[in-house]
């Protein structure tokens, strides 16, 4: 049992490393462009499905509460966590309409959205993609699995940042490690937190 535990660390820390010299730049660029957007007085609006569901909270969570030191609430919603606009909008009409529907309730120009998915091609964050561009709302992807469908679909402002690896969990985990540069970022070019 231990050599499997040695060798998933093992493994979770190469996606790790390759991911910091791979992507670093772009996790910079990304937080400048969610810096620019909260500087505007315009919202994070962030969405995936399963374990990047819960990714989705955490990351609002981090943001409208705070990170690692005290501040202002910073505008983000996690379009996950409502049970009943969920199963209304996948019932009456697709859960591919799960994420678009709500951003064309809530989204405005010049928000952003932060779509989070392992494979790339989830079919509604795929939709919300679309609805979002829509309404000149950018998009930021965390994906892995070489970029998948979704890729494909950005353009102008928006950014993908690709893991580089095609398990699931590895993807995860360091989408987590992402999420929490970007807030460290954040609170650093915004109130000057050390970094």
């Amino acid at each position: 049992m231990e050599q499997i535990i040695n060798k998933i660390f093992l493994s979770s820390i190469e996606t790790k490393t390759q991911s910091m010299e791979q992507l670093s730049p772009k996790i910079a660029q990304v937080a400048q462009h969610l810096v620019n957007v909260l500087l505007n007085e315009k919202k994070i609006l962030i969405c995936g499905n399963g374990g990047s569901a819960s990714d989705s909270q955490h990351f609002a969570s981090e943001l409208t509460n705070r990170f690692e030191t005290e501040r202002p609430a910073l505008p983000a919603i996690a379009l996950t966590t409502d049970a009943s606009a969920l199963t209304s909008i996948a019932n009456d009409y697709d859960f591919v309409e799960v994420f678009s529907r709500q951003i064309q309730a809530i989204g405005q120009k010049e928000d952003v959205l932060v779509g989070i998915t392992t494979s790339g091609n989830s079919k509604n964050i795929i939709q919300a993609v679309k609805t979002a561009h829509q309404k000149q709302i950018s998009c930021i992807i965390l994906t892995g699995n070489g970029g998948g469908e979704i890729e494909s679909l950005l353009s102008g402002e928006d950014h993908c940042i690709i893991v580089p690896s095609d398990i699931t969990a590895r993807i995860q985990e360091t989408h987590i490690l992402i999420i929490h540069c970007l807030c460290s970022l954040i609170d650093h070019q915004l109130f000057g937190t050390p970094a």
